[in-house]
């Protein structure tokens, strides 16, 4: 990443649970916020989706994503996944 920047990088993760989201997008924007892992206090500031956001999912084949994640909306509550790695993104803290 110091070699190349990171402008050209977005993070997406395929976290199960607005809580589990929360801490992915936390962990790859501030840094690990339980100071466990090898990220604690490094704040790589990079842009986190989850892949089930319209901004991703509107980039993915239509098929591919059924094909891959179909009915993932049924057993997830993408709504609230989405509002949890939205708010760190924007810096929001709910």
């Amino acid at each position: 990443m110091e070699e190349n920047g990171k402008e050209d990088i977005v993070v997406v993760i395929g976290t199960p649970s607005p809580d589990s989201s929360k801490l992915y997008a936390l962990t790859v924007t501030e840094g690990d916020p339980t100071w466990a892992g090898a990220l604690a206090g490094a704040a790589l500031n990079l842009p986190v989706f989850h892949i089930t956001e319209a901004e991703i999912r509107d980039q993915i084949d239509e098929q591919v994503f059924e094909d891959e994640l179909g009915g993932v909306d049924m057993v997830l509550d993408v709504e609230d996944i989405a509002e949890a790695v939205r708010s760190v993104r924007e810096g929001v803290q709910r």
